[in-house]
């Protein structure tokens, strides 16, 4: 078994949450804006309004009003379909969505040879795609079901918020890393879904500053 590594020779891993870190606000929204066109996104609004209403009066969790919009708005689409929206919204629109200081951060990781990923409740309807144009090395995110050729709208894996970007995370690094070699990480949030990634950090950023548990 190898000798464990010394701080100075660890590897060194950055962990980056999307919405609102490396962005300016949420894209899920401008994304389904973009597939649905406005009309038929309003109706998928009022739809799922009450259970959107109750995630905001904290009645409700994260996970259920989250499936009730997605199924809603992506029953019975084909992959091809949103595989080219999903293009040009990243191509088009988030450019202008940037965080300048987040995105700094992430160049200097990769400058210095650091492995980097964005671990988000986002979903993979566009997440892979962003994770390509951004050059990560992994994208760890909520992925989306597809059966018989067609989105069903349900979720294939767990609601990557929370408590479950340390499980998907813990994974990453089992596979990637030995238990004797694991790396110095450093991860990047927004909100208080982030805030068990950042306790597992050694070194953590919140809404852009040092952030303690």
């Amino acid at each position: 078994m190898s000798e464990t590594l010394s701080a100075a020779q660890r590897p060194v891993v950055a962990a980056f949450d999307f919405d609102g870190t490396l962005t300016q606000g949420d894209t899920l929204l401008p994304f389904l804006r973009r597939l649905l066109g406005w009309p038929r996104l309003l109706w998928v609004l009022f739809v799922c309004g009450p259970w959107l209403a109750a995630y905001a009066l904290r009645l409700t969790s994260n996970h259920r009003a989250k499936a009730r919009l997605l199924r809603a708005s992506l029953a019975g689409r084909t992959p091809g379909e949103v595989q080219r929206c999903a293009r040009a919204f990243v191509q088009d629109e988030l450019p202008l969505r940037w965080r300048p200081w987040a995105l700094q951060q992430l160049v200097q990781h990769q400058q210095r040879g650091h492995h980097c990923l964005i671990v988000s409740a986002s979903t993979s309807l566009y997440m892979h795609l962003v994770g390509e144009s951004l050059g990560v090395d992994a994208v760890l995110c909520t992925e989306m079901e597809v059966t018989h050729g067609h989105y069903t709208g349900r979720m294939l894996t767990a609601n990557c918020h929370g408590e479950e970007k340390v499980r998907r995370l813990q994974a990453w690094l089992s596979v990637k890393y030995d238990a004797d070699a694991m790396p110095l990480l450093h991860a990047y949030g927004d909100t208080s879904g982030d805030k068990p990634m950042l306790s597992l950090a050694q070194h953590a950023w919140y809404r852009q500053k040092p952030w303690l548990p």
